[in-house]
C-alpha cells in the first residue's frame, strides 16, 4: 500500500462551484434540475451525468454527516439539533421526489445497457432500479417523521447517568464497574444501570411502537405486505433471502450456543459462585482486575496508530490523518449520544470516528473495529463514483471485524505484560463467540416484530423472552430480574435507528474469522486478500468481494462449525 504523501483534500469540483455550501433547498435545486433536464445523447454523456450526480450527492451526504456528527457529539446543544432537524425536514423531503425522477430518466436511457458493461456500473444500475421499485411520494413525509422520532432514542440515552461512589457517570462509564472483582460493587453497578434504563422503559416502548407503525405504513405504501420484505429490497439484499437468515439462526443455535454453555459453566466454576448472575458475566473469572489497555483518548489514539502502522505503514497514516484533521471523538462524556460509529465523509474521503471510550478492552477493540471501517473509506476514496464507494454492510462489517482479528498480533502495544496480552486475546475470541448468538437474537426478533406489526406490548415481551432464551446460555440465573430481562432489547440502538441492520455483523464475523485464518497461514497473502476485497468498494457482488479476500460468503451450519473449530484451536494455543 502506497504512503499518503500529504493531508487529503477534497477533489476539485466540476459541477458545483468551489465555494458552494448547503444552507437551503433553493440553492441546491438548480443543480438537480440541471441533471433532470439535461439531454443525454451518448454513452459518454450518460457517464458525465452520473459523475455530476455523484459529485452533488457526495456534497449533500457530507453536509448531512457533519450535522449528524455534531448532534451526536453534543446532544444537549439545541443549535446542532436544529441544524440536523432542518436538513431532515426541509432538504431531504425535497430531494427524494427529484431523485426518483432522475432515476427514471436514466433507467429509460437507450445508452444504459452499453454503460452497464463497465465495471461497477451494473451493480449501481441494479441499485438504481431497486430505488425506482420502492419509491413512493407518500412515503417522503413518513421518512421525515421517522428520522425525527429516531433522534429521541439518542436524546433519552444521552441523558442517562447514575451515581456510583458519589460520582455522576454515564452508563458506559458505570459499566466499567461490572468488571470489578468486588461482587457487591458489580451488583450495585448492574442494578443502578438497569434501574436507570427501566426508568425510561415506557417512553422507549412507546417510541418503538410508533416507529413500527410508521415503518409498516411505508412498506404498505410501497406495495409490500410487511416492513421486513420492504427492507430486504431497500437494503439491496440481492445475494441472500429471509430463509438464509433463518438458516443462520438455526446454525448459531446448534453450533455456537453449546459453546456459550461451556464458557458459562467454566466461569461459574472459576468464580466459585452458587449462581451465575448477570453481573458476573464481565468480570475476569480468575479474579484479576479488569484489563486497562489505555487511560485516555489521546493514549488510545497514539497506540492505535502504532498498531495499525505495524501491520502496514499506510494503515497507521490513515488514523494519524484523522487525528490531525480532528476527525476523532473517542471519550465518553455526559450529553454524548450512546454507541460508536465510523461516518464516511464522501467528498473528502476521510471519515469521522465517534466512540464512548472509558478504558476497557471492549473500547480498544471498538477502535480497531471502527478503524477497519476507516481504512475501507481510505482504500475506496479514489473510486470514480460515490455509489462505487457505498458498500453493502455485509462488506463494510467484514472490513471492521477482520481488522479486530488481524490487529491481535500487535496488541502488545497496549499490553506489555505477556499474561495480560494472552488474557486480552482470549477475552476477545470468547467475546466473538458470544456475539454471534446475540446477533441471531436481535435479527430473529426483528423478523417477528415486523411480520407481526400489530402485536401488543405483552406479545412483544413474551416473544423477546422466547427468542432470548433460545440463544442464551442456560447457566446464568435471571431469577428476580425478569423486568430487566424483558427490556434488554431496548439498549440495542439498531432496533430504533437502523432496522434490520444487524445480521450483517454475524455474516461479516464469519467472514472475518476466515480472513484471519488466511492471515494466520500467510500474513502477507492474507493481508493482501483483505486489501484486495476492500479496494473493490461496491464494484462487484458480495460473494465476489468475499472471494477476492480468499474466503466464502457462506453461513451454513457446516461452515460455522468449521470456523468455530478454528477459533477453539486458536484459543487452545493461547
Amino acid at each position: 500500500m502506497a504512503d499518503i504523501k500529504e493531508t487529503p483534500q477534497r477533489p476539485v469540483r466540476k459541477f458545483l462551484t468551489e465555494d458552494f455550501t448547503i444552507t437551503s433547498w433553493e440553492e441546491l435545486k438548480p443543480y438537480f434540475e440541471n441533471l433532470l433536464e439535461r439531454k443525454i445523447e451518448s454513452v459518454q454523456d450518460l457517464k458525465n451525468w452520473f459523475s455530476d450526480r455523484s459529485e452533488i450527492e457526495s456534497v449533500v451526504a457530507e453536509d448531512l454527516a457533519w450535522r449528524y456528527i455534531r448532534m451526536t457529539c453534543y446532544t444537549e446543544n439545541d443549535e446542532y439539533r436544529r441544524e440536523y432537524q432542518y436538513f431532515v425536514e426541509n432538504i431531504q423531503p425535497q430531494m427524494a421526489p427529484i431523485s426518483d425522477k432522475m432515476n427514471k430518466k436514466v433507467a429509460d436511457s437507450p445508452f444504459l445497457t452499453a454503460l452497464s458493461a463497465a465495471e461497477g456500473y451494473d451493480i449501481m444500475i441494479r441499485n438504481l432500479k431497486k430505488e425506482i421499485q420502492i419509491f413512493r411520494e407518500e412515503n417522503v413525509p413518513l421518512f421525515t417523521e421517522i428520522n425525527t422520532e429516531t433522534q429521541k432514542f439518542g436524546q433519552l440515552n444521552g441523558a442517562m447517568t447514575v451515581e456510583i461512589d458519589n460520582k455522576e457517570l454515564t452508563l458506559q462509564q458505570a459499566a466499567v464497574f461490572l468488571m470489578s472483582t468486588d461482587r457487591a460493587k458489580r451488583q450495585e453497578a448492574y442494578q443502578k444501570i438497569t434501574a436507570r434504563r427501566l426508568e425510561d422503559k415506557d417512553p422507549l416502548d412507546a417510541l418503538f411502537t410508533k416507529l413500527i407503525q410508521l415503518r409498516h405504513q411505508v412498506a404498505v405504501n410501497a406495495g409490500f405486505e410487511n416492513f421486513r420484505d420492504y427492507m430486504f429490497v431497500f437494503l439491496g439484499r440481492f445475494d441472500y433471502t429471509p430463509q438464509d437468515c433463518f438458516d443462520f439462526h438455526e446454525a448459531i443455535q446448534h453450533e455456537v450456543v453449546p459453546i456459550l454453555n461451556e464458557f458459562s459453566a467454566e466461569r461459574k466454576r472459576l468464580l466459585k459462585v452458587d449462581r451465575l448472575r448477570p453481573w458476573d458475566k464481565a468480570v475476569d473469572p480468575a479474579g484479576r482486575e479488569a484489563l486497562k489497555p489505555f487511560t485516555n483518548g489521546n493514549e488510545l489514539t497514539q497506540k492505535t496508530i502504532e498498531v495499525f502502522g505495524r501491520i502496514d505503514p499506510f494503515l497507521g497514516q490513515c488514523i494519524s490523518i484523522m487525528m490531525e484533521m480532528g476527525h476523532l471523538d473517542l471519550e465518553s462524556r455526559k450529553g454524548k449520544a450512546p454507541g460508536g460509529y465510523n461516518y464516511p465523509l464522501p467528498e473528502i474521503g476521510v471519515p469521522f470516528i465517534f466512540m464512548n471510550a472509558t478504558s476497557t478492552l471492549r473500547d480498544m477493540v471498538t477502535i480497531m473495529h471502527e478503524g477497519g471501517h476507516a481504512i475501507h473509506n481510505f482504500l475506496t476514496r479514489d473510486l470514480e463514483l460515490n455509489d462505487f464507494k457505498s458498500t453493502p454492510s455485509e462488506v463494510a462489517e467484514l472490513a471492521s471485524m477482520s481488522m479486530e482479528l488481524i490487529s491481535m498480533d500487535h496488541w502488545d502495544v497496549f499490553f506489555a505484560d505477556t499474561a495480560e496480552l494472552k488474557r486480552a486475546k482470549r477475552e476477545h475470541l470468547e467475546d466473538i463467540i458470544e456475539t454471534l448468538p446475540w446477533v441471531a437474537t436481535i435479527d430473529q426478533y426483528q423478523h417477528w416484530i415486523y411480520l407481526n406489526p400489530h402485536h401488543t406490548l405483552e406479545n412483544r415481551r413474551a416473544e423477546w423472552n422466547r427468542i432470548f432464551d433460545k440463544f442464551a446460555d442456560t447457566v446464568t440465573d435471571w431469577s428476580s430480574l425478569q423486568t430487566a430481562k424483558d427490556y434488554l432489547w431496548q439498549k440495542q440502538l439498531h432496533l430504533y435507528e437502523v432496522p434490520f441492520y444487524y445480521i450483517e455483523y454475524g455474516m461479516a464475523q464469519l467472514g472475518a474469522i476466515a480472513v484471519w485464518r488466511n492471515f494466520r497461514l500467510d500474513p502477507v497473502k492474507g493481508l493482501q486478500g483483505y486489501v484486495n476485497a476492500l479496494k473493490l468498494g461496491y464494484l462487484r457482488s458480495i460473494p465476489e468481494i468475499y472471494n477476492a479476500a480468499g474466503i466464502k460468503f457462506d453461513f451454513s451450519r457446516e461452515y460455522i462449525n468449521e470456523l468455530m473449530n478454528f477459533v477453539r484451536a486458536e484459543l487452545a494455543k493461547i
